[in-house]
C-alpha cells in the first residue's frame, strides 16, 4: 500500500488521496494482526480449552460436542478460513460456558464501556485543555513559580497513579466515608460519577501538561511577539493564534490516551461493578472461556486501532502539510 502512495506521488495524485491509501493500507495490516493474533490465542493454550472451561467432571461426550459447535476438530487453516469468513457475516462464534452467541454479549455489554471510555475522555479534554492553557498564560516568562511547581508535582502524582487505583480511592472517600454517591453498579446518573473520575483524572493531568507545554512554546514564537507588538487583545492572541498550534502535540497524546483508556475500563470496571465489556472478559478468563475472550479482545482492539485513525486524521486537518507530504 505505501509503494502504491509513493507510485501515486509521482503520477502526481491528489496527496489527500495518497495520505489516504498510507492510512487504510496500515489500517488493514494492523487489522489483520489483531485477528490472527486473536485466531491464534485459543490454540496456543496448553491443554484442551474446551475441557478447561467446562472443568474436569464434564461428561466427554460434552466436551466432543462444543469442540465440534466451535469447529475445534477441522484442521487449523480450515479453522482460520472459517473465523475469517465469520468475522466478515459478524459471526464471532459462541461461548463455552453460557452458549451464547459472542456477539449478543458484546451487544449487551459494549454500550455500558462506550458510555464510560467517552464520558471519561470528554471530561479529560474539557478539563485539561483550560486548565493547561491557562497555567501557560499565568507562569509563562518564569512568573508564580510556586503554582508553576504545584501544578507540575500535582499532574505528575495524578498521572502515575493507575486508574483503579484512583477508583479505589474514590470509593473509599466519597462512598465509604462521606456516603455521597454509588459505589457499584450502572444506574442513576450519580452512579456514572466515580467510575468516570476515576479513569479521566490521570488522562486529564497528561493533558493539562502538554497542553501547558506546547502554549508556553507557541507563547515564544516570532509571529506572537508580532500579534502583541499589534496590541490584539489577550483572549484573540492565546484563543485563536497560541491554542490551535498547541493542540498538534496534544491530539497526538490524546489518541494514545484514549486507546489506553479503553483498556482501563477493563479493571475500572471491575472496580466499580460496571456491567461493561471489562467486567466481561475478567469473567470470561477466569472461567477459560476463550471463545468470548476472543470477541472481547477483537472489539478492545478494533477500538484502539479506530481512535488512532480518528487522530491522524484530525492531525491532517489541522496541520495538513506535514501529514500528508509525510513519506
Amino acid at each position: 500500500m505505501t509503494a502504491i502512495a509513493d507510485t501515486g506521488s509521482r503520477m502526481g495524485i491528489n496527496p489527500w488521496l495518497r495520505f489516504a491509501l498510507r492510512r487504510a493500507g496500515r489500517l488493514l495490516v494492523s487489522l489483520w494482526v489483531l485477528v490472527t493474533a486473536a485466531f491464534l490465542m485459543i490454540h496456543l493454550i496448553p491443554g484442551d480449552p474446551v475441557r478447561a472451561a467446562l472443568g474436569s467432571t464434564a461428561p466427554l461426550s460434552l466436551v466432543n460436542a462444543r469442540r465440534e459447535l466451535l469447529g475445534l476438530n477441522d484442521p487449523l487453516w480450515l479453522q482460520y478460513a472459517h473465523y475469517l469468513r465469520d468475522l466478515v457475516t459478524g459471526e464471532l462464534g459462541t461461548a463455552i460456558t453460557s452458549g451464547l452467541p459472542v456477539s449478543q454479549i458484546i451487544g449487551d455489554r459494549l454500550p455500558a464501556t462506550l458510555e464510560l471510555a467517552v464520558l471519561a475522555f470528554s471530561l479529560a479534554v474539557l478539563v485539561s485543555i483550560p486548565l493547561g492553557l491557562g497555567m501557560a498564560v499565568l507562569t509563562r516568562g518564569g512568573r508564580r513559580r510556586p503554582g508553576e511547581l504545584a501544578f507540575t508535582s500535582s499532574s505528575v502524582v495524578l498521572a502515575a497513579i493507575p486508574d483503579f487505583l484512583v477508583g479505589v480511592g474514590l470509593v473509599y472517600v466519597f462512598g465509604v466515608q462521606l456516603a455521597w454517591l454509588p459505589v457499584a453498579g450502572r444506574g442513576d446518573p450519580g452512579s456514572y460519577v466515580l467510575p468516570v473520575l476515576a479513569l479521566a483524572i490521570g488522562p486529564a493531568a497528561v493533558l493539562a501538561r502538554i497542553v501547558r507545554v506546547e502554549t508556553l512554546a507557541m507563547l515564544r514564537a516570532d509571529y506572537l511577539r508580532t500579534a502583541r507588538a499589534k496590541r490584539l487583545p489577550g483572549h484573540v492572541i492565546y484563543l485563536r493564534h497560541a491554542l490551535p498550534n498547541a493542540l498538534t502535540a496534544t491530539i497526538t497524546q490524546a489518541g494514545l490516551l484514549l486507546g489506553a483508556m479503553v483498556a482501563g475500563t477493563v479493571l475500572v470496571e471491575n472496580v466499580f461493578a460496571w456491567p461493561g465489556l471489562g467486567s466481561t472478559i475478567v469473567q470470561s478468563i477466569l472461567a477459560k472461556d476463550y471463545p468470548a475472550v476472543q470477541g472481547v479482545i477483537l472489539v478492545y482492539g478494533v477500538g484502539v486501532l479506530l481512535a488512532n485513525l480518528v487522530v491522524d486524521v484530525a492531525l491532517a486537518l489541522l496541520d495538513p502539510r506535514s501529514t500528508i507530504r509525510e513519506g
